[in-house]
């Protein structure tokens, strides 16, 4: 049996914190032991996670506070479980965690690169790069932020590409939950629902959302964009001011952070990604299993996702966002139908969440001390290891 310890800045619902405790809970723990720990609270996923029955610890450090008993708490977590492989979600983490290995007994150090963002200072992003050498595997969830850390000056001793997985038991549609969440929001059989699954973000880019919408709408007044995500509601002034200057307020519904996320994407005819930059966004391969077509903007492995099942544009192209909306209202609804149930099908072949963890438990199964005896990791010279 391997134990991991799972090191990740917080357990909010993002995709990286979704994905982490969909492994944990779905990975074979008579093969595999699983120990989160959160830098900071147990968020929302913290519970989840604790009633699931996996062992969970928190550091309580404050987000963008160094804190010194984060590396002492780490630390003893560390020396307490005695993992095979310490692995670390997100930029902090990574950090995080390769400083302490040091200090833990020996274990196998996996990162996990969960997008393709830039740093806030160089002397951040040359910190990560003279860190990146110690990994022994570099986890990605994207060809794309693969080769954005590559050109940063990446260099860990392995890439391991694992893509996320998707639920395809709990993402698929709901008719009743179609007729129902739309009654329930004032959208007609008739009109067609584009949504935006983001939160309010610069990368998500909804500038680029609502000035497609608003050449949308000149053309097709049936249209209904619905917005859902954190901090995307009436409270948000930035966003309420773009909004205003489309002026398509009254094509607008703005649902902010919803955990019913099935019943929203059975409620929708069409999903979008409109943003400027991604990794691998999740609610592309949600959409896809609750058989919704899919427009989104050519970043991240977004084409890579969609296959034939949908359509790429440019990103910050709004013009080119609207012809695409335009072109699959145009088809009609049946011809919709069979689209989506196209890109259900690709989700469950490619990206379906039990195959996916299955190469987590491979990977981890080349570490397991008990399996492969004295393994690499174990016998590195000091030298190698710091290089």
């Amino acid at each position: 049996m391997a134990t991991i310890v799972h090191l990740i800045t917080g357990l909010e619902t993002g995709g990286a914190e979704l994905m982490l405790a969909r492994l944990v809970m779905g990975i074979d723990r008579e093969r595999h032991r699983s120990v989160v720990v959160s830098m900071t609270g147990p968020g929302i996923v913290g519970p989840a996670l604790a009633s699931a029955g996996i062992e969970l610890h928190t550091l309580d450090m404050r987000r963008g506070v160094a804190d010194l008993r984060a590396i002492m708490g780490l630390t003893r977590v560390l020396r307490q479980v005695g993992p095979d492989i310490l692995q670390t979600w997100l930029y902090h983490a990574d950090l995080l965690g390769s400083l302490v290995q040091r200090l833990a007994p020996p274990c196998a150090l996996f990162w996990n690169i969960r997008c393709t963002e830039t740093f806030e200072t160089d002397i951040v992003r040359k910190l990560f790069i003279w860190f990146s050498t110690r990994p022994d595997v570099a986890i990605v969830n994207s060809l794309a932020g693969q080769r954005f850390h590559e050109q940063l000056g990446y260099r860990p001793r392995r890439w391991a590409h694992i893509p996320n997985g998707c639920d395809t038991n709990a993402f698929q549609f709901d008719a009743e939950a179609r007729v129902n969440l739309r009654r329930e929001l004032g959208i007609s059989d008739h009109a067609v629902a584009i949504g935006l699954p983001a939160r309010y973000d610069p990368m998500k880019d909804h500038a680029n959302f609502l000035a497609a919408a608003a050449k949308l709408a000149v053309i097709r007044p049936e249209a209904v964009f619905v917005l859902i995500g954190s901090g995307v509601d009436s409270s948000n002034r930035p966003l309420s001011e773009m909004i205003e200057a489309c002026g398509i307020l009254e094509h607008l519904r703005l649902l902010g952070a919803r955990y019913d996320m099935a019943r929203v994407y059975s409620a929708l005819d069409i999903a979008t990604l409109s943003s400027a930059f991604e990794g691998f966004p999740n609610v592309l391969i949600e959409a896809m299993s609750c058989g919704v077509p899919c427009v989104a903007t050519d970043c991240g492995d977004s084409a890579a996702i969609l296959g034939s099942t949908g359509t790429v544009v440019p990103p910050r192209d709004p013009e080119a966002l609207a012809e695409a909306w335009n072109e699959l209202i145009a088809v009609g609804p049946e011809a919709r139908r069979s689209m989506g149930g196209e890109a259900r099908a690709r989700i469950v072949r490619c990206f379906e969440l039990p195959a996916i963890v299955g190469r987590y438990d491979a990977l981890y199964s080349e570490f397991d001390k008990g399996n492969r005896g004295l393994p690499a990791w174990r016998t590195r010279s000091a030298k190698v290891v710091g290089s």
